[in-house]
């Protein structure tokens, strides 16, 4: 082989320059260090990373002794029967991490430089779970500064007060990337830079390494970059979980700060949700105020599947929007029966019920969601005033206030409002008249309403009386339904049931014929 070819391949790290190596066969010994990694399960009786050393002075070489020093090519090689096991991408990457790491194009200012400190006296080798195997020359200067479990445990001199040149190896790597770019960070004065566009999951990882050593200067670096770029909804619950495990305290705070608050109380909770659920009801854009009822809907009924959550809105803030709503329907009402040409347009008047309607019936879903909608049913039976103004306007501008009625009815059909069989005739005997009337207008200009359900609820809620009062109302129904047809809800099912009951199927409580006989004996203990 030529001089030329020689020098080329020194040049390009494939053979070691002799003028820069240190051969460890003119040190007296060793001193030889094992890591277990932290992110890994230790071997048997190594719960806590360990270091295993014997003390052996450190001897430099002189000019004119062999020498070997490692080249990059041995590095990333130091075991070939393993690194067709490891990913090539992964074994590029840190190729070009130890390349630029040794030889770096631009130094900006930074204290610790690998030329400048010259030949390292620590061999640290980085070993996967796979076997792959990196081995790299660095400086106990820069180990012991940065990190405070190499402080610990690399201050060891023999006993004639000398340095020791020290071996270490950290096994059972999930990542040896992420373990070799953690060193090379500790060559760096700027990690804010160094981190820039990297990946949340690199920084994770970064991160944990980092508190494994105690590399403190990392820890803090990669905590500031947390805080400071966006997450996605999975990435925020890498990053809540990997700082729990950490246990971090006072240095994750800030990064915190973005999902956790300050201790709150109810009262403060609640406070926030009455102020969201009066914007939605008094929002002046209706396609606004549609889309953040849909939205604010799914994010209670997300809060209601979450036992922990200790701060829902309470029962007092539903109730005091539902009355305020109840007011206005009133107030609306009663302008709409005594409005002539020369006072509010009748249009206008109109949509403003129409919209009080519709945001009760809002209310009534989140009670029901909530299942508080029991005091309601009663609320809503006793409002004899709002019934008789409903009935005196038009049955185009009100038939979404019967909407609310049959919301009730099916709710307790289903079993999911549970209230006495009073509250139950109560309700239908102020407000099952409106519903036949308006049921029609219902039906045909509310693309919401599903007829069949409709139908379904106020049967079952008929089923729920004493006979004789199932009897009352399904006769009279039996009359408006020949009249009206389908524009009277269709519940023949519940006359079915009821005239079975009250004519084929009779229940009587008889007397009991057994001869069964009870005796009851005292026995002395």
């Amino acid at each position: 082989m030529s001089t030329r070819e020689v020098s080329a391949m020194i040049k390009q790290g494939f053979i070691s320059d002799p003028t820069l190596s240190f051969s460890p066969s003119r040190t007296a010994a060793t001193t030889a260090s094992r890591i277990y990694s932290p992110s890994s399960s230790p071997p048997p009786q190594q719960p806590q990373p360990q270091l295993t050393e014997s003390t052996q002075p450190l001897t430099r070489p002189s000019h004119n002794q062999s020498t070997h020093h490692p080249t990059l090519f041995e590095m990333m090689s130091q075991e070939q029967l393993h690194e067709t096991t490891k990913p090539i991408k992964s074994q590029s990457r840190i190729f070009k991490l130890l390349s630029e790491f040794k030889n770096p194009k631009n130094n900006c200012g930074e204290s610790f430089t690998y030329l400048a400190l010259g030949p390292g006296d620590v061999r640290l080798t980085v070993v996967g779970k796979d076997g792959f195997r990196v081995c790299m020359d660095v400086h106990k200067k820069v180990l012991a500064e940065k990190s405070r479990f190499f402080a610990e445990k690399l201050a060891r001199k023999d006993k004639e007060n000398r340095e020791m040149l020290h071996m270490v190896e950290i096994s059972e790597c999930d990542d040896v990337e992420v373990y070799v770019e953690t060193v090379v960070l500790m060559y760096s004065d700027d990690l804010k830079r160094r981190l820039l566009g990297e990946s949340l999951d690199k920084v994770l990882s970064l991160l944990k390494v980092s508190a494994a050593i105690m590399f403190d200067t990392g820890i803090l670096s990669c905590l500031e970059y947390l805080e400071a770029i966006p997450w996605s909804m999975d990435e925020e619950e890498k990053v809540i979980s990997l700082l729990s495990q950490l246990e971090l305290h006072d240095s994750a705070t800030e990064v915190l700060q973005r999902v956790t608050s300050e201790p709150s109380t109810s009262r403060r909770a609640d406070d926030i949700f009455l102020k969201l659920l009066s914007g939605v009801l008094q929002a002046k854009d209706d396609k606004a105020r549609r889309e953040m009822k849909t939205l604010v809907s799914r994010l209670l009924r997300e809060d209601a599947s979450d036992y922990d959550n200790r701060h829902d809105v309470s029962k007092d803030t539903l109730y005091s929007l539902c009355h305020r709503c109840l007011s206005s329907l009133v107030l609306c009402l009663s302008e709409a029966t005594c409005t002539d040409d020369s006072r509010r347009d009748r249009g206008v008047l109109m949509a403003e019920i129409a919209r009080e309607a519709d945001n009760m019936q809002w209310l009534v879903d989140i009670l029901i969601d909530k299942k508080m909608g029991d005091e309601f049913v009663k609320l809503w039976a006793d409002q004899n005033e709002l019934a008789i103004l409903h009935s005196k306007i038009p049955t185009m501008y009100r038939h979404e206030i019967s909407r609310i009625t049959a919301q009730l009815c099916i709710a307790i059909g289903r079993g999911h409002i549970l209230v006495p069989k009073d509250t139950r005739f109560s309700l239908l005997s102020t407000w099952l008249e409106a519903l036949y009337e308006d049921f029609g207008w219902m039906r045909r200009s509310c693309r919401s309403v599903d007829k069949k359900l409709v139908e379904d609820g106020l049967s079952q809620t008929i089923l729920t009386l004493p006979l004789l009062q199932q009897q009352a109302i399904l006769l009279n129904w039996f009359d408006r339904f020949l009249n009206k047809g389908s524009d009277c809800p269709n519940i023949q099912k519940a006359f079915e049931i009821w005239w079975r009951r009250a004519f084929i199927r009779q229940y009587a409580a008889e007397q009991d014929s057994s001869n069964l006989q009870i005796t009851v004996c005292d026995y002395k203990i």
